[in-house]
């Protein structure tokens, strides 16, 4: 799976890139027909406490996934999108169990 970091106005250390990239790795445990994914860190001005901005994007044969979580860090947004991220995950590969 081709996963792509995006840091919008800050550059993101090589640490934080291997965590969401072992992050996101993990969902093809769960569904092994993900094509690649996108994820877009940002910080958010409006909100003082809990700034970060974790986007995450699947990319599947014949829908796109998405979640969007916000934490007090990188780490906690991207573990927290990722999480809401295998349960669609779970869901999508239950109801193509179904129809097979």
């Amino acid at each position: 799976m081709e996963i792509k970091v995006h840091s919008i106005h800050f550059d993101a250390d090589h640490k934080l890139i291997e965590f969401i990239e072992q992050r996101v790795n993990k969902l093809d445990q769960f569904y092994s027909d993900i094509i690649s994914s996108e994820v877009y860190l940002r910080i958010d001005k409006n909100s003082i406490e809990g700034n970060k901005v974790a986007e995450i994007r699947l990319n599947t044969p014949g829908k796109e996934m998405f979640a969007k979580k916000q934490g007090k860090s990188f780490e906690e947004a991207t573990d927290a999108a990722s999480e809401a991220l295998r349960r669609q995950v779970r869901r999508k590969k239950g109801k193509l169990q179904q129809v097979y």
